[in-house]
């Protein structure tokens, strides 16, 4: 007999798992954003991690990962929207000062680039920078948060810091 975690990597299984809860999680991701087409990307992409992750599942509890992978998938655009929207609050400032275009054109690739490099850090990474350095949560708030222990979220700051530094060490500005 086939153990409860490796149950959803059978096809059968997952297609009736799939079928049993598309609607309720569609709904569910359409009232979190408001948006049919978003919503459809956050169960798609919730739907293949489930796959991807199959055998680390238990089938009793699948139904609460695909849940909450739809809500953290929300919470992560809800977040780099922010990121989008203090860069947007900033940008008009800078047309009122008298800065050469060389530097605006400098600042504006070095922009793309630490945008770029926080695209690449790991979900944990990502998630402790941006909670900490965005929306200025202090390591312990974001431990209780992320139900994660403060030296946890030490560990993936002190990582991403690094990858940061690395990452744009020739970056000029």
């Amino acid at each position: 007999m086939a153990s409860p975690k490796s149950k959803l990597c059978k096809e059968e299984h997952f297609n009736s798992f799939y079928l049993e809860h598309i609607q309720a999680v569609n709904n569910f991701a359409f009232y979190k954003c408001g948006d049919k087409a978003a919503s459809l990307d956050f169960v798609q992409e919730a739907f293949s991690k489930v796959w991807v992750n199959c055998a680390e599942i238990d089938f009793a509890k699948a139904k609460t990962y695909l849940f909450t992978t739809v809500n953290n998938l929300f919470l992560n655009t809800v977040r780099h929207q922010k990121v989008v929207l203090s860069y947007a609050k900033a940008s008009p400032y800078l047309d009122r000062t008298n800065l050469n275009p060389e530097y605006l054109l400098e600042e504006e690739e070095f922009k793309n680039k630490l945008q770029a490099v926080i695209s690449d850090l790991t979900e944990e990474q990502r998630e402790v920078f941006l909670l900490n350095r965005i929306e200025d949560k202090k390591y312990r708030e974001i431990a209780e948060m992320l139900d994660i222990s403060q030296k946890t979220v030490e560990k993936r700051m002190s990582a991403a810091l690094k990858i940061l530094r690395e990452k744009l060490k020739g970056v000029k500005i």
